[in-house]
């Protein structure tokens, strides 16, 4: 966490998640998920490839779709942008349907609002039922 607190001010950190591994192509153990969210004077293309170089750093490589990781850093919002690049989307796009993702995002920052759709944290974690 010590890399991330150098990018992010006020900065909080969710409980730890363990969770069944999601969109992987071969059997893995389970994932630890958190979540952490702050605000950045980086913008966005320069603070995710701050985090890519924290994955590498940690030994993540990325042989193809789907593979193990040691570590995997994703930029899911920026503050209320949306950026649709080949290289970056933001939001996620597929955060709104993940819950590894929604839950831990839920106890920091129920109230955060999704760009796209304009619905709270709190409530994308409800349409996803049981």
């Amino acid at each position: 966490m010590g890399r991330l607190r150098e990018l992010l001010e006020d900065i909080q950190i969710s409980p730890v998640h363990e969770t069944d591994p999601v969109g992987v192509a071969d059997h893995q153990p389970r994932f630890l998920n958190a979540v952490v969210a702050g605000h950045s004077r980086l913008d966005a293309r320069e603070l995710l490839r701050a985090l890519q170089e924290i994955e590498n750093e940690a030994g993540r490589e990325r042989p193809y779709p789907g593979a193990a990781r040691t570590l995997d850093l994703d930029l899911i919002l920026f503050g209320d942008s949306v950026i649709d690049q080949p290289d970056l989307r933001v939001p996620h796009p597929r955060f709104r349907e993940r819950r590894f993702v929604l839950e831990p995002l839920a106890e920091i920052a129920p109230n955060l609002k999704d760009p796209e759709s304009g619905r709270t944290v709190t409530e994308l974690l409800a349409g996803l039922g049981r």
